[in-house]
């Protein structure tokens, strides 16, 4: 295809034998709506206009684009509706970004989930709808197929609608993938229900790495500092990364001692949706590619950078073209931190000396346009 990825990571790596897949994803495939350009959260009883809007396939579909983006083989397991949504995100994930979408299944009588996101004073607020897949149709096959990698959700983030979250059941997956020698990267998503029981996080023993972002870290680990949350993780996985938004994440591993701080990049962040899953498609690029620690940190930072300033979760994910291009004007331009172009040196043994463009797939305000 066309629009593939330029450069891959792994390249080096690769032998006869290895895995088809790179990375396995599972877990809910939204269609997102989202409105920028709010100079204020909505008031109850008035209209507010927002100045942009985008749509994009949001929910699991942020990850599998971003690690697509990257040049990662990536099977996405999800259901999918048989609505207008559902061919728009089946689509767009399949054909515009060369997702492996065999596990999926197509669901009729199911109405694809929805997300509205609201970005304004650097933050966003999210109103979804959506309804379980019912069975038997479930989207995760029972044995996962062979891959170097998964990144799988832990605690609440399973649940796709107002009714009770996915049983444990659901998630076996993630035991039956470690045993066979997957390398199983767990993030979290928000407990609306308060508890934030570490119970929820159980699933770690069969994790390399966690990487949820400062707040999750705090709340499950009662502690004050995401330096702190961090190092309480570590005693339960092997590898525990505290994302900490605009001012960047910080890690520590607990096999070899190392920890690991680095700041974010300033940028003028139009919509911060989906951020913190380029994040992670960043470090897990690097971690398979056998980076070091702040190397892997520092890209997973620089991905999420340059998503923040388009629409959307999945389509403002950066492929390799935006990474040099933003490392070749880093290094030319006046004023540039020592600092920040001694930490991205590496990119140097990484992205050809000319790296061939293509349009990139953007969020657009509507979906299903006519072709010409």
């Amino acid at each position: 295809m066309d629009d593939q990825p330029v450069l891959d990571p792994l390249g080096t790596l690769r032998a006869a034998g290895d895995p088809a897949t790179d990375v396995y994803l599972t877990g809910t495939v939204f269609l997102d709506v989202i409105f920028t350009g709010l100079d204020s959260a909505p008031v109850r009883g008035t209209e507010s206009w927002a100045r942009g809007m985008g749509s994009s396939p949001g929910g699991v579909a942020n990850m599998a684009t971003a690690l697509a983006r990257l040049g990662l083989h990536t099977t996405l397991a999800a259901a999918f509706g048989d609505d207008v949504y559902g061919d728009y995100c089946w689509e767009s994930l399949s054909v515009g970004e060369g997702v492996d979408l065999g596990p999926s299944r197509r669901i009729p009588g199911w109405h694809s989930p929805v997300t509205v996101s609201m970005a304004y004073e650097g933050e966003r607020t999210m109103v979804s709808h959506g309804h379980r897949a019912p069975p038997p149709e479930e989207a995760v096959p029972a044995c996962p197929p062979p891959a170097r990698a998964a990144v799988a959700s832990l605690g609440q983030r399973e649940r796709a609608s107002d009714e009770e979250p996915a049983p444990e059941a659901d998630r076996e997956w993630i035991g039956r993938a470690a045993a066979t020698g997957t390398k199983v990267f767990a993030d979290v998503g928000w407990d609306d229900t308060g508890r934030w029981d570490p119970a929820d996080l159980d699933g770690l023993h069969h994790c390399a790495a966690f990487l949820p972002n400062a707040e999750e870290a705090m709340r499950y680990t009662r502690t004050p500092t995401p330096a702190a949350a961090a190092r309480k993780l570590a005693e339960r996985v092997p590898l525990a990364v505290v994302t900490l938004g605009a001012e960047g994440a910080v890690a520590v591993d607990s096999g070899s001692g190392e920890t690991a701080e680095v700041p974010a990049l300033i940028v003028d962040a139009l919509d911060p949706t989906g951020a913190g899953d380029v994040f992670v498609a960043g470090f897990v690029t690097g971690t398979l590619a056998g980076w070091p620690l702040t190397d892997r940190l520092a890209f997973g930072s620089l991905c999420a950078a340059l998503s923040v300033q388009e629409f959307g979760g999945s389509l403002s994910a950066p492929g390799w073209p935006e990474v040099a291009a933003w490392w070749t004007r880093a290094k030319t331009a006046a004023g540039s931190p020592a600092e920040a172009l001694r930490r991205y040196a590496f990119l140097d043994d990484l992205i050809p000396p000319a790296p061939r463009r293509w349009p990139l797939p953007r969020a657009v305000p509507t979906i299903g346009f006519r072709r010409a």
